[in-house]
């Protein structure tokens, strides 16, 4: 069998590992992350989408070491530009990468290929892949996962200046910036109006929605979906499910927020799939006039309910850190295809961030840069 080849790093050169371990601490954040990340693991993955596979033709970069680049610029929520400066500044970055400290790290346009070859060959799958083998490597690693998925979807504005595009379609000068984001409603809430009536207002958003399952116990997510985000959030929860599923995940209870209340998705989980549901239900199931409704106040007592109602907070925190620490409130890119990247790229970045804290003990403090 031909042996891989990619462009030499250098690191274990003189002006690599020997400086490395003075400067980098054994109980830094990349260290540790390093350690409990099995990269060629990774790197098996993604070196099949490159023309001959690494083992002929011109040597690419290793594969690890451009996903390294892309996990620095989605943990410190840099473009690609911005990281490509970082990597070259930083020395604990440039370990990470695994360059040495005299080598330049890789133009941030390679970065933008990059992308480009994941998807031209394998749509979003890749991605999806690289998930689900840092959730086994989570496993693997003596990581136990709870019985409890909270499922949920959160909203990112899409990379558009709406007033602009709408007058720009008007005047029939060209179509949408982005033609795959929708308008979907944010929240629904309650206010008083000046007369003191109590009505409901609706806000909405212009963008996509990442329909995501976390488990409980690791804070961690499993699996997600990108969609635009005019999307019901119901149509997901089997898909998710059945994703958590297929990962040998012990999975006993989903908690949902009232809107995935559906009698079908109640059936499919109790029912079909032997699952305590925990999707909250809406007020209307137990004030309505039914005399069955008594299935629903049943419901509401079981363990399992309370235990998903009291829990469903931690996938609203997590959501709370990808926004605010990792961009997630706004789209890098246009498109679905954009969207999707970005969404998974931000869900390994949490799921690593968890691994180093669960198994090393080491938290990830943002630097003020990374907000600005």
């Amino acid at each position: 069998m031909a042996r891989k080849r990619y462009i030499k790093q250098d690191q274990g050169s003189f002006y690599g590992e020997y400086l490395y371990k003075q400067l980098v601490p054994p109980n830094h954040f990349f260290r540790k992350l390093n350690q409990i990340v099995d990269w060629e693991r990774i790197t098996e993955l993604l070196i099949e989408l490159y023309r001959g596979g690494g083992e002929y033709g011109r040597p690419p970069y290793d594969p690890a070491v451009i996903l390294k680049m892309l996990f620095v610029s989605y943990l410190y929520n840099l473009s690609e530009r911005q990281t490509e400066n970082y990597i070259n500044e930083s020395i604990p970055a440039k370990y990470f990468v695994g360059i040495a400290i005299d080598k330049p790290a890789p133009d941030h346009s390679t970065l933008t290929y990059f992308k480009k070859r994941l998807t031209q060959k394998s749509n979003l799958a890749i991605f999806e892949e690289m998930l689900a083998e840092i959730v086994e490597m989570a496993k693997e690693q003596g990581i136990q996962f709870g019985s409890l998925q909270i499922i949920d979807s959160v909203h990112s504005i899409a990379n558009v200046n709406t007033r602009k595009d709408d007058h720009r379609k008007k005047k029939e000068e060209e179509g949408a910036r982005d033609p795959d984001a929708r308008w979907g409603v944010k929240h629904q809430r309650k206010v008083k109006t000046k007369e003191g009536k109590s009505i409901k207002q609706t806000e909405y958003f212009y963008g996509y929605k990442a329909h995501v399952s976390l488990n409980s116990k690791t804070h961690m997510i499993t699996s997600l979906i990108p969609s635009s985000g005019e999307a019901w959030d119901g149509k997901y929860l089997k898909l998710l499910v059945e994703k958590d599923l297929a990962q040998e995940l012990p999975v006993e209870i989903v908690g949902a927020d009232r809107g995935y209340d559906d009698h079908a998705l109640h059936y499919y989980l109790e029912q079909e799939k032997g699952i305590h549901s925990g999707i909250l239900l809406k007020d209307i199931r137990t004030r309505k006039k039914d005399k069955n409704k008594a299935v629903w106040f049943a419901l509401m007592k079981t363990p399992q309910y309370q235990q998903a109602k009291k829990e469903r907070f931690k996938i609203e925190r997590k959501f709370g850190e990808a926004k605010q620490n990792h961009g997630l409130g706004r789209c890098r890119y246009v498109g679905l295809l954009g969207f999707g990247i970005q969404v998974f790229l931000t869900a390994l970045v949490l799921n690593l961030k968890r691994m180093v804290k669960l198994l090393c003990g080491v938290g990830f403090k943002t630097p003020i840069f990374a907000t600005v």
